[in-house]
């Protein structure tokens, strides 16, 4: 395209959100190296996906475009590439994030790509463009019409993050673009900052990782942990530990406790899973915590068409997450105004 100036995210006046330190890193990632190391090989791995992760800034150009250099492209049989590497566009409009479009990525896409978006008509617009959900991003260029204005992104109304932690549907998978991802919809709709802690068959309630969480200064914790915890004995073992050891460095913060959604696909093992998560919740009411909550996963895809919302009877669809975002939002929402 003539005209178009690149701009390099880490610069001034882009906002980053969502990710570890990221004008500084050499590449994207969502948690520190040497905690994500000793966790396990598989968050170590996982930590550098950049789900969850947000640029924001403001600009009067009629078009933008960026330019994404990737090591690799992740491709999975039951998820779009637009949601495993894809980036989306949303513009600031009546106090939320509403969707754009989508940064299309080539078919034939090996280390990234470049994509453009037009708007109608030429106005300032406050932008929120989403990373990817399961690609390593080492890069990212924005591109704008040479002589456009440029400045300091929209800030969130609730500026201190949520912090999700969990499964590769924490991390957002199966859905078909970023926004999509129930961690996402909730950050347009309510107009807050978040953080996705969601890795892919390796959320086990290491203890580095509760250490981790437990340093974080965030608003909320949502603790969605269950369908990685290999067995119901191994869930039992963890799920509590790693909430109390949260609990004791953040003893006045909300806590949402969430069982896995594709509760019909295993009946047997979601109802032993949901008692043990259930207990944790329980334990917590009869010490006398009053700001721990618990969302029954049973409920997250609702009663009609429940079984339209996953890819593969596990991995929730765009359907899926927007039910599962309806449910967690309701508590999110009345925990926000305590702010």
């Amino acid at each position: 395209m003539e005209n178009i100036i690149y701009y390099n995210i880490k610069d001034e006046p882009f906002g980053i959100y969502g990710l570890y330190n990221p004008k500084e890193e050499d590449v994207f990632k969502r948690m520190p190296d040497d905690v994500a190391k000793a966790t396990s090989k598989d968050v170590e791995f996982h930590a550098k996906e950049t789900a969850g992760g947000r640029i924001r800034f403001t600009t009067d150009s009629p078009y933008v475009a960026i330019k994404a250099e990737m090591p690799y492209v992740a491709n999975f049989p039951h998820m779009p590439v637009t949601g495993t590497s894809g980036f989306d566009l949303y513009v600031h409009e009546g106090g939320k994030d509403v969707y754009k479009g989508t940064f299309m990525p080539p078919s034939d896409m090996k280390n990234g790509y470049e994509s453009v978006i037009h708007f109608s008509d030429r106005k300032t617009r406050n932008i929120t463009i989403h990373f990817p959900l399961y690609n390593h991003v080492n890069k990212v260029f924005a591109g704008l019409q040479k002589g456009s204005f440029l400045g300091s992104g929209h800030r969130y109304k609730y500026e201190k993050p949520i912090v999700y932690y969990g499964s590769s549907i924490t991390q957002g998978g199966c859905a078909s673009r970023p926004g999509n991802c129930y961690t996402n919809i909730i950050s347009a709709t309510l107009d807050c900052d978040h953080i996705n802690l969601g890795f892919s068959g390796s959320a086990k309630a290491e203890d580095p990782i509760a250490e981790y969480i437990a340093s974080l200064d965030f608003a909320i914790f949502v603790y969605d942990y269950d369908h990685n915890a290999p067995t119901c004995e191994y869930l039992e073992a963890t799920h509590e530990r790693m909430f109390l050891r949260i609990r004791e460095k953040q003893p006045n913060k909300p806590i949402i406790l969430m069982s896995r959604p594709d509760f019909d696909a295993s009946k047997e093992s979601s109802i032993l899973r949901r008692n043990i998560i259930r207990k944790t919740y329980t334990n917590a009411l009869a010490r006398g915590d009053k700001n721990t909550y618990f969302i029954d996963g049973e409920k997250l895809f609702m009663e009609k068409y429940r079984d339209a919302c996953t890819v593969d009877n596990c991995h929730p669809n765009d359907a899926g997450f927007v039910r599962m975002a309806e449910v967690v939002s309701s508590v999110v929402e009345m925990l926000l105004h305590q702010f």
